[in-house]
């Protein structure tokens, strides 16, 4: 009898333990970066040079935010980033990221940048890469509401981070940054970095690719959406000035061709 019960308590625990209806374990409110497609795209001169410039857009469609905790020490450059990960329960799970925060300065920003966030390239039709951007990182935020008819589960009624990063605080040894769900961050075009090189390119298509969250280092519900693409033909007049018409845009998909 003293056997019966001792293997009926242990079942308990076991089922307990292994997310019975009693127990099961939290879920992750996981972040999903949808990467909206290359806009507002064109080519400006600048100190004799074609730029090949754009806006860009990330949006979290997921079920929680996007949240990245940077931490350094006075001896360290750049901050080391953990994603704070959001459950059911209410708790909260860290992840390490191999990304790192940088203070970066120049004519419009002074502020701590998640290097690698968001990445651009050029590519021919065939896949061939030409040219990538210059942008050293992102200030994550809600920018802009990505749905104003719809909320998604989860998301809160207004925006939640809009702080500017830091913004010219260098001696900072501690920062948090975040994309909330239904919200989306964005940059227009001609920002420092926000550009491909173009001089010199031969006239013809070429495909323009942005791609965010590139070697899957923050956790996602899904990474189906993370890139978006335009297909483009460039020309040049007869004084040799380019011009660029948009053939096609490809929302999550990294080839337009």
């Amino acid at each position: 009898m003293a056997i019966a019960k001792a293997t009926a308590a242990l079942a308990v625990l076991l089922l307990a333990g292994c997310g019975g209806r009693h127990g099961a374990p939290p879920r992750e409110l996981l972040p999903d970066l949808d990467q909206a497609p290359p806009a507002a795209i064109s080519v400006v001169e600048r100190d004799g040079r074609g730029r090949l410039v754009f806006l860009s857009a990330v949006e979290n469609v997921g079920a929680g935010p996007l949240v990245v905790s940077g931490r350094r020490t006075a001896a360290e450059q750049d901050m080391h980033a953990i994603q704070l990960v959001r459950r059911s329960d209410k708790s909260t799970e860290t992840v390490p990221l191999r990304a790192r925060l940088r203070f970066v300065v120049s004519e419009t920003h002074r502020h701590w940048h998640l290097l690698g966030f968001e990445t651009y390239e050029l590519r021919t039709v065939a896949g061939r890469t030409l040219g990538r951007d210059h942008k050293t990182g992102f200030c994550l935020g809600d920018r802009y509401d990505s749905q104003k008819s719809t909320r998604l589960p989860g998301e809160p009624p207004r925006a939640v981070w809009t702080q500017e990063c830091g913004r010219g605080q260098t001696q900072r040894r501690r920062i948090l940054e975040g994309i909330s769900p239904g919200f989306g961050d964005d940059y227009v075009p001609l920002l420092e970095g926000q550009y491909i090189d173009v001089t010199g390119l031969a006239p013809g298509r070429y495909v323009l690719v942005h791609r965010v969250n590139a070697d899957r280092d923050i956790r996602e519900s899904s990474y189906a959406n993370n890139a978006a693409s335009a297909l483009l033909e460039l020309a040049r007049n007869p004084g040799g000035k380019p011009s660029i018409n948009v053939i096609r845009i490809c929302r999550d998909a990294p080839t337009c061709g």
